[in-house]
Parts: C-alpha cells; structure tokens; sequence
C-alpha cells in the first residue's frame, strides 16, 4: 500500500487517501449501483451498511489464515471486578521470577503465603523445594514407599499441610540424630528446624489425640498413615485392608467428608492382587473416639490382639480356595439385583469357588488387581531368596490341602497345581487385608455369587448312593467305569478333528421311578464332583439363546469335570420335522455343540422312540432300565428304611410291600406320607401307616 502525501509549503488542504481505501470506495460504488440495478429500495444508510459489510467479507477473503510462520504472545489483563480477557500489550507490572540460577543454589527454598486462617501467624509456609541432592538421598530412605513422593526429582517439592513429614516425624528425627556426615547432617538440620517451627502444633496435637484415643474431624488425616492396616466391618463382620490415601471433599448427599482409598488382598482367578476399596467418614462436631469411626487403624483397636488372630486365621482359608474348590455353603451370600446392587441371597446347597469362571462370565462384576508390590521390584528380586515381608504378585499359588484321591474335584485337570504355578505364601499383613468373600456359583439356584470364606464348608458325601441303586451289578459297574476314565484320560483320544469327540454320553431310559436320575445323581456323588442337572430354563427357547446358553453351561462343567444331567431329554432332542423351524434349529444346535462337549453327559428319557436318530450316532452308551420286579422293589423298600426311618417293620411285612407294583418314585412318596402319619400319631411307623395310604392311593394291599 503506498500512501498519498501533502507537498511542502502548499496552502491547499489534501486528503490523504491509500490505494486499499479506493479500493474499498469503488466496491462500495458498485455494489450500490447493483442494488439500484435489482430495484432495491433507495435506502441509504442501509444499503452503505451492506456496501460496508460485504466489502469486510471480501477484505477478510483476501487473509489467508494460519499460513504466517511466526508467533504471537497474548497477555491475561484483570478489570477492576476481577474479570480477565486477553491482550496483546506486555504487562508493565510483573516482576522478576522468584526462582532462577541465583535460588538453585540454595539447599532448601521455603515458599511463604500471607496466613489467613491462623490469627497467630502474619505468613504461614506455602511449600517447599528441596534441592539439596544430600537431603534427597536421606528423605528417600525416610519416605520410602510413601505414595506421592519420588526423591529422585530434580525439584522435590512438598506442599502444606506436609502430610509426609507428620506422618514420618519419629523416623525423620531418628535419620538425624543417626547421620554421620557432616555436611548432609547440617542440611538435615536446616530442613528439620524450619519444619519443627511449622508442624510444632499439628505433631503436638497427633499424640495428644493418641494418647486419648480421640480425633477431630479436621484432623483426621494425621491418624491414617499410608500402608497402615485399616479396620472396619462389612455385612456385620470384621475386615481388614491396607490404607492408601485421603482427602476432605463435599459429597453431594452427606455434605463433608473424609473419604479413604484402601486396598483388599484379593483373587482374580489367575494371580492375588489388591482391589480398590472406598470408606467415608462423615463429619462430626468436636472429638470423637478413634474406635467409634467406621473406618480407623487397626492399631487403635481396643481388641486388636484378638482381631488380628481372627483375620489372619481367615486370610489363609482365603488363600487356599483360589482356584477350582467343590464345597457347601449354607449362609447368605452376596449377589447382584438389576440396578446392579449388592443383595443379600440365601443359600442352601452345593457351591463352586472359581474366580476364573466367575469373571469370565461376569466381566463387568470384577475389577483388575493392583499388583502386590511394583513389577520393576519384583524383577530385582526374582533372583533372591523368598522376603516374608512381601509377596510377588506376578506369580500365581498353589496349596498343598489337596488329597490324594484320583477323583477329587481338587486334583482337576484345570487346578493352578497342574498348570505349574509357584506357590509363594502370603504375608501376614497381606492375609490380614484379605477380603472376606470368595466367588462362585451356587449349584441348587444356579447363581454367580459372592460367598463368605469363614461359612464355607466341607462337603458330607454319601459313600452309600451308588451302593443303593438298584441296578444289575454288571451294568452298575460299567457306568461308573465309564464315568471315572473319562475323567482321568479324556486327554488320550481325540478325533479326526481336534478337540471333537472328547467327551462321553450316556443315554438312560425306560419308565419313571426306575432310577435314571438316580444313576446320574450317584456317579457324581461317589466321584465326589459336582451335579449340573439342565434344564429348558437354562436354555431359553429361542435358537440363538439356546446356543449361547449350552456353550456356556458345557465348557462350565467341563472345566470342573462335573457330571452333566439332561433329564427328560426329548424335550430338546426330539426328532426333527418338516414344518417347524425354530425347533429345528435348536435341535441341530444340540447336535454340533455335543461333539464337542469334553465331559460326563448323563441324558435321561420316557420316550426313547421319539429322539432325533442323529443323535444315536453321538450316544457312547444307551441303556435301558426295566420296571421294577419284585426283589428290585424289595431292595427299595429297604434302601429307604434304613436311611434314619424309625419304624416298626418285619421281613415279612416289607415282603408284603413289595407285592404291590410301583416305581421308586412312588415308593419313597408312601414312606414320606406314612411317617408323617405316624408322626401325627406318636408313634413309630408301622406297617398299617403304610396300608392306610397305599389303600387310600388304590394300590390294594392285604
């Protein structure tokens, strides 16, 4: 742009006008005249207001944006309402930066604020940076494993209320008092004198707290030292865990609180590891007991002698069921409603504790485990001989409760002893900060739960149940034969394909109350495994359901070597037809998937006759149990009457039962209603109790 001047010593004024503003005249000139030419009306003002507009659009059109290669400082400026904007003009009243090559010579810069809250100071410390590289080498042995401290920093700084120093007084003053070198002692000293000057009152006021077993609400955090063993209780009982960290905020339903990150030993199903706990303490006016809040340290527990034995002593029944375990539970255990809310559910059965399966069907319900102590220090020591004082997380356990029965469900195939994993104990502390639950399911309700470790219980198996079956020994023998090999070498074969045709299925029929079930019921008794018996509800009745459903509950029990029972089975197989679909459909699904299934499959029908023939071809054994004849229900009745009957019965009179042809079933209902008619009585259960209700069922009986 070249501007028009004024010559010297002329007296005629000149306008001095540059060539962008006659550009912008002649734009304005004729956008107008267009506007004239369109029939806009002749309103001046607002037609040089479009002129002036639509000349800035192409004035702006012309800047290519961001294609500058350089840089431009804006400035923060404060009105005089403390509001603040932008600027390009430099501030004229700052001042030198406080900290430069002159500060970083000195060992210790002490930051210094105007005190507000404290009527007793005009300046109270704000923080400190310590730069003494001998000072580091002491603190990060003082402050060694205090999180939120690397002494290794070229700047350590440490912020008021300075939590590390309260919290590690004793062992600070002890670094001094032990320091040899001169010099590193007189930088100790500096640093110690301008800290005792500040902390005097808070470190005065921390042990007279302790010393009366009481706190303040704001000062809380004195008390509740970094990686101390926290006490508080969960579902009424007693819990342990290792304190993290702290902080006061505003809680939007409870107003101000204290709030407490602590960490719980716990078993994810591959490794021990911590789990995030939260706690809150609400405020509270004046002192309080330490031992009255809901959370405090384990320390400062009026039985704590007591507790620590009780929670070490349930730490390690924690740590020996991870794994697979077969137990029964009778006690409530913690489930999940809709909303994802812990609920309370009663529990009356057999119980399986797996962590692995419990995350593998419940993602969303387990969190990931902090390791036990840092990956990078478990690496250095991995050379070393075992340190009781930490454990290392990166390696998985094993205990040494096994038996030694071939068949124990502890000695599965899929057991953390077979999969080679070092068994490296827990610490003392670490048992202590165990969580009380385990994960598992609840056979009878079939339910992902949580379980308490201290009311799990030892399993009473029933020597006796395959014995009382009343089969043909030869058949007998050949079912649990069957049933134990697979179990113990369902490795050995494989088909044309691999892992197809690893498992075994047997099909049983015949009339109702002849046994079936029973059979099933037994072999998983006398293998000491668990029962899943399937049901239509578990699958659902759509296809994709059903598909979903039986490849989940397959390799469920597979992997715990448990004995599968479909009964009724021709609900599922039955045979194919040309006109409905969708069962077509579920049935095709049972075919692929049971081939490869890898465990015991027991199926159990009425109606033989009415199955899919594809399904013959996958059926290992097919047997099919006859009614009863006399000496078979004889051995019922008797089975029966010894299983803690108290009755009355002769030889001759159980004979006499024996006449009248009914099945199992129907024999153990008449015994159940006879002896509560002879409970009704008083007496013990005689053989007419039995004659009433066989007679009033029809089946005539002299």
């Amino acid at each position: 742009m070249t501007p028009v001047t004024a010559e010297s010593g002329s007296s005629t004024p000149v306008i001095v006008v540059s060539e962008d503003t006659l550009a912008q005249d002649n734009v304005k000139t004729d956008v107008a005249e267009q506007k004239v030419e369109d029939g806009a009306a002749p309103n001046t003002e607002s037609a040089e207001a479009d002129v002036q507009n639509e000349a800035d659009e192409e004035v702006k059109e012309a800047i290519k944006v961001g294609m500058e290669c350089d840089l431009k400082h804006l400035y923060q400026k404060e009105d005089d309402k403390g509001r603040t904007s932008w600027t390009d003009k430099y501030p004229e009243d700052l001042e030198e930066a406080a900290e430069n090559d002159m500060t970083a010579k000195f060992a210790i810069l002490v930051r210094n604020k105007k005190s507000f809250e404290d009527s007793r100071k005009k300046l109270e410390i704000d923080s400190i940076v310590v730069q003494s590289p001998l000072l580091k080498i002491v603190l990060a042995k003082v402050l060694k494993d205090y999180p939120g401290i690397t002494c290794t920093l070229k700047r350590l700084v440490f912020q008021a209320p300075f939590n590390p120093f309260v919290h590690r007084w004793e062992e600070f003053a002890a670094a001094l008092d032990e320091e040899e070198d001169e010099q590193t002692k007189t930088h100790l000293e500096l640093l110690f004198t301008v800290l005792k000057v500040e902390l005097k009152d808070i470190i005065s006021a921390r042990l007279d707290y302790i010393k009366n077993k009481v706190i303040t609400f704001e000062h809380l955090w004195t008390i509740f030292v970094p990686g101390t063993t926290l006490y508080s209780t969960e579902w009424n009982r007693d819990c342990g865990s290792r304190f993290k960290s702290s902080s006061y905020f505003e809680h939007p339903k409870y107003g101000n609180c204290f709030g407490l990150s602590a960490q719980k030993v716990d078993w994810d199903g591959d490794k021990f590891g911590y789990a995030t706990a939260q706690n809150l303490i609400l405020e509270f006016p004046g002192t309080m007991p330490i031992s009255s809040l809901d959370t405090f340290p384990l320390e400062y527990h009026p039985e704590q002698e007591k507790v620590s034995s009780e929670l070490l002593k349930r730490g390690r029944l924690f740590e020996n069921y991870h794994g697979y375990h077969y137990k029964a539970y009778k006690a409530f255990a913690i489930g999940k409603n809709k909303c994802g809310d812990d609920i309370k559910v009663t529990v009356d059965s057999r119980i399986v504790i797996d962590s692995f399966a419990f995350g593998k069907f419940n993602p969303n319900r387990i969190a990931p485990l902090a390791p036990l102590k840092p990956k990078a220090k478990a690496a250095r020591e991995s050379s070393n001989e075992y340190d009781d004082s930490d454990a290392n997380s990166d390696v998985s356990y094993d205990s040494d409760d096994d038996d030694d029965d071939a068949y124990s469900f502890a000695n599965d195939a899929n057991s953390s002893k077979s999969r080679g994993f070092k068994h490296i104990p827990l610490t003392d502390a670490q048992l202590i900060q165990c969580t009380p639950l385990v994960r598992g399911y609840a056979l009878k309700s079939k339910q992902w739960l949580s379980f308490f470790v201290d009311v799990v219980n030892e399993i009473e198996f029933n020597s006796s149940a395959f014995a009382n079956l009343v089969l043909p020994a030869d058949q007998k023998e050949l079912i649990l034969a069957f049933a134990m090999s697979q179990v113990k070498f369902k490795d050995d074969f494989d088909d044309v394909i691999s892992g197809k045709g690893k498992g075994i299925i047997m099909l049983l029929s015949g009339g109702p109350g002849i046994g079936k079930t029973l059979t099933a019921e037994s072999v998983a008794e006398t293998m000491k495994v668990p029962l899943y018996m399937m049901s239509a509800g578990d699958l659902g009745i759509r296809s994709h359901e059903v598909e979903i459903n039986i490849t989940n509950i397959l390799e469920m029990v597979a992997k715990w070597n448990a004995v599968l029972l479909l009964d009724e089975c021709d609900v599922f197989l039955e045979a194919r037809s040309k006109h409905d679909l969708e069962r077509n459909k579920i049935v095709s699904i049972f075919l692929r998937t049971l081939e490869y299934y890898e465990g015991i499959l027991f199926l159990t029908t009425n109606r033989v006759e009415d199955m899919d023939p594809a399904f013959q071809s996958r059926i290992h054994i097919s047997m099919e149990y006859p009614g009863l004849d006399k000496e078979a229900r004889k051995q019922v009745w008797q089975n029966f009457l010894k299983r803690g009957i108290e009755n009355e019965l002769s030889e001759k009179e159980v004979g006499m039962l024996a006449e009248v042809d009914i099945n199992g079933r129907q024999i153990k209902n008449v015994l159940k209603t006879g002896q509560l008619l002879a409970r009704h009585k008083g007496v013990k259960l005689r053989y007419e109790h039995l004659r009433t209700v066989l007679n009033v069922e029809r089946k005539k009986v002299e």
